[in-house]
């Protein structure tokens, strides 16, 4: 049965301004349809429910996000017509950047939010996963907080949260530090940097790579790091199995184990890597 919008369900416009509503999406983002389930499996109804009543937002990519919500519109209608829909992608620089880097600040990302000073709420969404957590989106977030703009974070998957919690590793004390480098011996020298970081504080060092070079990095991961050193890696968090094929979402334990015995994970999937003591 689908949803339909209820205003119990999203909060009320403020009398002079809107929200920022921070929007994730399912984690299968540019994978094979028979990987994507049900997009109620991922995101609860209040999400569902929001994001159908949203008609401005700002977004990592305005084609994924056309696409996301003709997913939300098959359990919650939408409240106006895609083509109607106000979306302001954000700029090349903060894809290249970061959203910490000067060009991703000032008056240009608070321009983005004049529909909330305006009273309408407006919503925020990357390709996959929450925004502002290793997608684009803090510069947007902190100027929301700086113009007094009311923020409001849905539920919804966070692959960072997921593959650490499956890990066993550390979840007192860690860091995300986003991409290695792409260059052998300086991704090695990083690889060690972590390790011994982790080694000497106890912090789990959570990182990423593109999914065509998740191979590579595990390859390198393992020659790289001691035996005795963990290593997690959690892959296609939250996609449905394909037929006949069940591969294991998360694996966590000493390198020498990784050396001596297959792994089973699907690397051409979206995956997170962990080194821990």
């Amino acid at each position: 049965m689908a949803l339909t919008h209820s205003p119990t369900n999203t909060a009320p416009l403020s009398p002079a301004k809107g929200a920022l509503y921070l929007v994730p999406t399912p984690l299968d983002f540019g994978c094979h349809p028979d990987q994507c389930g049900p997009i109620t499996d991922t995101l609860p109804a209040r999400t569902l429910v929001t994001a159908a009543g949203l008609t401005h937002w700002i977004t990592e990519n305005a084609k994924s996000t056309r696409a996301f919500l003709k997913r939300v519109n098959e359990v919650v209608p939408l409240s106006t017509p895609l083509q109607a829909m106000a979306m302001t992608e954000l700029p090349r620089e903060i894809h290249k950047k970061g959203d910490h880097h000067p060009a991703s600040s000032g008056d240009a990302v608070r321009g983005w939010l004049a529909p909330a000073l305006a009273g309408q709420h407006v919503g925020l969404v990357s390709e996959a996963g929450m925004p502002a957590i290793a997608d684009p989106g803090s510069s947007v977030v902190r100027a929301a907080h700086d113009l007094g703009i009311r923020v409001e974070v849905l539920v919804g998957p966070i692959s960072l949260a997921m593959a650490l919690a499956g890990s066993g590793l550390n979840g007192q004390n860690f860091a995300f530090v986003g991409y290695l480098p792409q260059d052998s011996q300086a991704r090695v020298a990083r690889l060690r940097e972590l390790e011994q970081l982790a080694h000497r504080t106890g912090q789990t060092q959570l990182f990423i790579e593109t999914p065509y070079r998740n191979a590579a990095m595990l390859q390198a991961a393992t020659s790289a790091l001691q035996p005795s050193t963990w290593l997690a890696v959690s892959s296609g968090l939250t996609l449905a199995d394909t037929p006949g094929h069940c591969p294991p979402r998360h694996r966590s334990a000493p390198v020498t184990q990784w050396r001596k015995t297959a792994h089973g994970l699907d690397l051409s999937l979206p995956a997170v890597f962990m080194i821990g003591a």
